[in-house]
């Protein structure tokens, strides 16, 4: 299948996959328009990139050249209401309208993909896929769940191409549009509780996923994960992230804030691999990536040169100021065990300082389902501040909010803010290590607060 219509519109272009398919639509000669609710850094680039972007929701907003019904495809993210009046007007009035995943779907197609899965981490292993591969000269197509700071952008589209790297997006069952030649997953925690029944279900369908593996295909898995999954018997696999597993490091010592390890892939084995990005989960997302980017075909060299210098994605353990007094990183983390690792790994780095973490709780059926972890984590740090909750694609749900979340910590004084009011109560703290955490819009602030502290 071949998408042929010239005009293309985006029902929330403004989300990291949407834009990257966007750019590549807009790359590829389309003509591009899109809605989406908040101007952000995200939509402007896209509108300096010649993309229509409107944060208007009335179908008024909608260009006339893309009225036309033979000649326009609607994209959407589940994101968006079914109730939004700019998707009911082209539902109503008969326009092609497909989801984002069946679109990426659509876009592999006569490519060899590679699928990346998991709760945590799908956009640091696929960006180091893509990064590992570029730079060893293989053409490829990525989309990314995050602006990488290595390419500067979510999007990579190379002429000739015959490679797809992409993220599978567990949200809406979206990965099951996608048949990889070869897959990870990475991690499988429950969340989606507005999607999944239960955590049967969940792990069913991360093995249904794991099942539409080309049969020529390898997964790459965590050891505790692929033990919950059930694999036909056509998929070869492949584990890491154990004592046991094929993929596996060791002799593993910091040097000069940088991890330094050795890594046994199968009978062969890598000495003195680097990797800059902090946390031990980062050393396990670096083996994978190497591990299958050797799978095919890259040598052992290229993939260390390459990962050496891997700068990572951003918001993604962002550190924005680091001084000998003073530290500012500001991370998407929005699961309770994204959090756990993030402090895990500032404490390593920083275990005399105090941390400050302010948190951006995102959705409320996300935050009610998970209040007791959450409030367990966020405990963990020395002093905790909360947001307003993000409500992102949700109505309220009675009762869960901020201050919920802040009395479930059971800490002395946990206060909530909104972001105007943030700055002010900052400016009375002495403040050693500040974390700034969600997925919401927490990162709007990051500006003021590097003018701030700088």
């Amino acid at each position: 299948m071949k998408i042929e219509q010239k005009n293309i519109y985006f029902v929330g272009i403004g989300g990291i996959g949407m834009s990257a398919l966007a750019r590549y639509f807009n790359q590829k000669g389309h003509n591009v328009a899109g809605y989406d609710r908040s101007t952000t850094d995200l939509t402007k680039r896209l509108q300096t990139e010649g993309i229509v972007v409107s944060s208007m929701g009335e179908e008024d907003s909608i260009p006339f050249t893309h009225r036309d019904k033979k000649d326009t495809l609607v994209v959407f993210t589940p994101a968006i209401s079914a109730e939004n009046p700019i998707l009911s007007y082209f539902r109503e009035n008969g326009f092609e309208c497909l989801k984002r995943a069946q679109v990426l779907g659509i876009l592999s197609e006569g490519l060899k993909t590679i699928a990346v899965a998991g709760t945590h981490g799908k956009t640091t292993v696929s960006s180091m896929i893509a990064y590992i591969l570029h730079t060893s000269g293989v053409k490829i197509n990525a989309f990314l769940g995050g602006i990488s700071r290595d390419f500067g952008t979510n999007l990579i589209v190379e002429e000739g191409a015959e490679i797809m790297v992409t993220e599978a997006d567990e949200f809406d069952r979206s990965f099951l549009q996608l048949n990889p030649n070869l897959a990870v997953i990475t991690s499988i925690d429950l969340d989606h509780l507005d999607i999944y029944k239960d955590e049967k279900d969940l792990l069913k369908t991360y093995g249904q996923f794991a099942n539409q593996i080309n049969s020529d295909g390898v997964l790459y898995s965590k050891t505790n994960v692929v033990n919950q999954l059930k694999l036909k018997s056509g998929v070869e696999l492949k584990t890491y992230g154990s004592d046991d597993a094929e993929v596996r490091y060791g002799n593993l010592k910091i040097e000069d804030g940088n991890f330094h390890f050795d890594l046994l892939i199968g009978g062969k084995q890598l000495k003195d691999v680097k990797c800059g990005l902090p946390g031990i989960h980062n050393v396990e997302n670096a083996s994978v990536a190497i591990a299958l980017c050797m799978e095919l075909g890259l040598s052992a060299e290229d993939c260390k040169k390459a990962i050496a210098t891997f700068q990572g994605v951003k918001r993604r353990f962002d550190v924005h100021i680091k001084r000998k007094d003073f530290i500012y990183i500001d991370d998407y983390a929005h699961h309770p065990q994204e959090i756990e690792a993030l402090l895990k790994s500032v404490r390593q780095m920083y275990p005399n300082k105090k941390i400050t973490l302010v948190f951006q709780p995102h959705l409320y059926s996300r935050t009610r389902d998970f209040g007791d972890e959450f409030a367990e984590v966020l405990r963990k740090a020395d002093q905790t501040v909360l947001l307003d909750l993000y409500p992102a694609r949700e109505k309220p749900i009675e009762g869960i909010d901020s201050f919920w979340l802040a009395s479930k910590i059971d800490k002395s004084s946990v206060p909530v803010y909104n972001k105007s009011q943030l700055m002010n109560y900052l400016k009375d703290e002495k403040v050693e290590v500040l974390l700034t955490v969600g997925a919401g819009d927490i990162d709007t602030l990051v500006p003021e607060l590097i003018s701030y502290y700088e």
